[in-house]
């Protein structure tokens, strides 16, 4: 009975930002926030890593005597996951299936499109520096007294000297 009393037995956040997220996303994308949340169990972690649902799409039924027709699920990806995630299909299609509990899905739509942020990207490290470019940068921040700040502005002098390409090439 977690939440009853005002000041007794916390809600996880978790939990409030499900319960407010969850309709947003079926009423928007037909797409339930537990499937997101679970996409790397069904996908696998090579998978989910480059990929994530995006929506499910219903077909528009004109009655209700209309047979029941499953959904597509649209899916983006980035990269060489478009190609496994196309030759894995069936699989996806079976793991979701059997997620959601019945034959919601019959077929998969893939969108090419960057999945992970900026941020979460990887930033590639920076080149070595040469000898010459050490001896700079330690005469710029020779003077400094504090043993600290002075190692951290040689950090953030190696890493903006190392982000540029060196002189001469």
């Amino acid at each position: 009975m977690a939440g009853k009393r005002p000041f007794g037995n916390p809600v996880p956040v978790s939990d409030l930002a499900t319960a407010i997220l969850d309709p947003v996303l079926k009423k928007r994308a037909g797409i339930s926030i537990g499937l997101v949340q679970s996409w790397e169990e069904i996908a696998g972690p090579r998978l989910a890593s480059h990929s994530r649902p995006e929506k499910i799409q219903w077909p528009r039924r004109l009655h209700e005597d209309d047979p029941f027709e499953p959904a597509t699920l649209i899916i983006a990806c980035e990269g060489m996951a478009a190609l496994h995630l196309q030759h894995e299909a069936g699989e996806v299609i079976n793991r979701v299936n059997a997620f959601l509990g019945f034959n919601a899905v019959g077929r998969i739509k893939i969108l090419q499109k960057p999945v992970l942020s900026q941020k979460a990207r990887p930033k590639p490290a920076p080149r070595p520096l040469s000898e010459a470019e050490k001896s700079k940068l330690s005469r710029i921040v020779g003077k400094i007294e504090d043993d600290g700040l002075r190692a951290s502005l040689e950090r953030l002098g190696a890493t903006i000297m190392g982000e540029r390409k060196p002189k001469g090439s």
